[in-house]
């Protein structure tokens, strides 16, 4: 079949972002302490073009030192109140909702219209996949204006954790329509959790073009997440942790999956395609 010209540009264009290599340079130019008044330009003119919201910024602009910096800077205390009540689970991130559903008995979970992926594929583990059938799975979208930073949902404890490595296409809706299995093809950290009130949980911090890393902000282990192989780390002892602590942080905008074991939930207040803030109720029991 003869493809038109759009589909080949469009082609071209995900088979020349996709390359991990492309992105780390990226990330090293965002850690670079560039001369501060290019810097400050620079971070201006991003303000400008993706209507960032400065106002809810913890430091002031002359305080970040590189573009990095920037990009996962903090809010002021109270930016984010965290939704109350043991039965709500609230959104780790400000993102837009994609999708939102009941994980089918099949585990395939829908990236796009017409378009699913392997839940088991995301998390790295058939095993691990099966408690999440017939669960919840909500797919979060963070853009280059939202703040990046990737928050807890429940309350309860961090168990394990696991990179697999893999490329970093866009995450944008192009990629979404153009690439089969988008986030299972992605560089990726998939945090696990347990909770008394829902059980278990995951979290798959999905990398994208310009990530040029993914850090979790409750430990230093393994670190590198360049290694050419799936890492899995199981602390000594589960980590506790409370709904609204700090998980981890992307450098730019990127995607979150998360997965629910439980299946007596629904949407709490946000609907998809509509943005939510971390820290609102995503859902509670139906």
């Amino acid at each position: 079949m003869k493809l038109h010209p759009r589909d080949l540009a469009e082609r071209a264009f995900l088979g020349v972002t996709q390359n991990p290599a492309l992105s780390r340079i990226t990330g090293r130019l965002a850690d670079a302490e560039l001369p501060r008044g290019i810097l400050l330009r620079a971070m201006k003119r991003y303000i400008k073009a993706y209507d960032v919201d400065m106002s809810e910024v913890e430091e002031e602009l002359d305080a970040f030192r590189t573009f990095n910096a920037f990009f996962t800077r903090k809010l002021i205390e109270g930016a984010r109140p965290i939704a109350d009540g043991d039965g709500v689970i609230v959104s780790p991130a400000d993102a837009r909702l994609q999708t939102a559903e009941r994980i089918p008995s099949h585990g395939r979970l829908e990236q796009i219209k017409g378009s699913r992926y392997s839940l088991a594929a995301l998390l790295g583990d058939e095993g691990q996949a099966s408690a999440y059938r017939e669960g919840w799975h909500a797919t979060l979208y963070l853009s280059p204006r939202d703040y990046h930073r990737v928050h807890i949902p429940i309350d309860g404890t961090i168990v394990s954790w696991r990179h697999i490595p893999g490329r970093l296409y866009p995450v944008n809706n192009l990629a979404v329509r153009r690439v089969e299995g988008l986030f299972t093809v992605n560089e990726r950290v998939v945090v696990f959790l347990e909770s008394e009130r829902f059980g278990p949980m995951a979290l798959a911090m999905v990398g994208a073009a310009n990530v040029g890393k993914i850090t979790l902000s409750f430990t230093n282990e393994p670190g590198d997440w360049r290694a050419n192989r799936v890492t899995d780390v199981t602390p000594p002892e589960p980590i506790p942790v409370r709904r609204g602590d700090e998980l981890g942080m992307f450098n730019l905008g990127s995607t979150v999956v998360m997965v629910a074991a439980e299946s007596g939930l629904e949407l709490a207040d946000a609907l998809e395609g509509e943005h939510i803030k971390m820290g609102a109720p995503l859902w509670r029991p139906a």
